[in-house]
């Protein structure tokens, strides 16, 4: 009995397109030949994959399928058909046109592409940093130097393929049949064959392997954004190009700051007497503490900005944003007798004049609330 098709993607039954998109790519990496072929079921495992993805991408069929399952498609000639592919490399290409995203076209494949995660603190990003980062990739095989054949053993032209690198293979569809040509299954494109394949890699000339590289992190970099590094991804075959290498960068959270694109903000606690009286104080900034001046009567809430004193602005050298301080205004908890007796005296001495303000009502709301 086949299973849910939401379930062999792993998503919910209200997935949106790029969810499922984003689920089937995730499998499809996962059982990738080239990282996979120890797990004999990885062609069966795919297969049921691209059913899924086909059923789940198309409209129509999603909307037959969540009223009668399986067999609503089945009967109404909506089922995808894979019985005419050879392998899971024929099922990649026709997905991904020559490997799953990993290569295009008959011939040896291209390297796929390599991801890795960075964490960096916001001093790194503010002055830009070289990072050391370690990541999976597949690459040329250190034994047989990346043609497959064990050492000193010598290399066929495929009787499958008869070198050529690609088969034709022939599907049924509900328009009929339809033709393709798909890389050869034994020769993986190459129109060689290895008589004996080399027992590091099982012939396919390529291992995973862990690599280290520097990465120079630009100053002004953000969460979420990535570096690539051109070829530094998964080998291609035969001696295809090589992937890139994406890095994805994390800036890890500060205590003191917090950024607004290429803005900081800082609080800086205020005694209520000095807010009153205005005071030099110190606050902090990327390059070290700084005095800034509180004018008298400054008000919970209000701004204090120091031009230039935020991030780096990339691609734009010399720019910077600027640091925002938000004065919180502090009101003192405990209070000795003779503090109480100052402020009672300060109290009574107010009058109107002392709290006048030309701020209209909305400019207090926003001001206290923030927004």
């Amino acid at each position: 009995m086949k299973r849910d098709a939401y379930e062999v993607l792993g998503v919910g039954r209200t997935a949106d397109d790029s969810a499922i998109k984003k689920a089937f790519r995730k499998l499809a990496r996962e059982l990738h030949p080239d990282v996979n072929n120890h797990d004999p079921q990885a062609e069966e495992k795919f297969k049921e994959a691209a059913e899924a993805y086909e059923i789940l991408s198309d409209s129509d069929r999603r909307a037959t399928y969540d009223r009668y399952g399986h067999e609503g498609l089945k009967r109404g000639g909506q089922s995808p058909n894979f019985d005419g592919f050879g392998s899971i490399n024929d099922l990649f290409s026709a997905f991904f046109g020559g490997g799953g995203g990993f290569g295009a076209g008959g011939g040896p494949r291209g390297g796929g592409d390599a991801e890795v995660t960075v964490e960096i603190d916001l001093e790194q990003a503010a002055a830009g940093a070289a990072v050391d980062v370690t990541y999976e990739v597949v690459d040329r095989c250190e034994r047989c130097r990346g043609n497959g054949a064990e050492p000193g053993t010598p290399i066929t032209t495929c009787v499958r393929c008869g070198g050529n690198g690609v088969l034709q293979a022939v599907s049924r569809t509900p328009f009929g049949q339809m033709a393709r040509t798909v890389t050869c299954d034994v020769c993986g494109g190459d129109g060689k064959k290895a008589e004996k394949p080399c027992s590091r890699c099982q012939g396919r000339g390529r291992e995973l392997l862990t690599h280290a590289v520097s990465i120079d992190v630009p100053a002004g970099i953000a969460e979420g954004q990535r570096i690539r590094v051109s070829g530094r991804g998964h080998a291609g075959e035969a001696g295809a190009h090589p992937g890139d290498l994406y890095v994805h960068v994390s800036v890890s959270r500060h205590e003191q700051f917090i950024r607004d694109e290429h803005d900081l903000v800082t609080v800086l606690d205020v005694p209520a007497p000095l807010a009153a009286l205005g005071a030099k104080l110190e606050v902090p900034t990327l390059e070290g503490p700084e005095d800034v001046h509180v004018r008298p009567g400054t008000q919970p809430g209000e701004t204090i900005e120091l031009r230039g004193r935020g991030m780096p602005i990339l691609r734009r050298p010399g720019r910077r944003g600027d640091l925002r301080v938000v004065v919180n205004v502090v009101i003192p908890r405990k209070l000795s007798e003779q503090q109480r007796g100052l402020l009672e005296q300060l109290a009574a001495s107010m009058t109107e004049s002392n709290l006048s303000t030309e701020e209209s009502m909305f400019a207090k709301l926003k001001r206290t609330l923030r927004v």
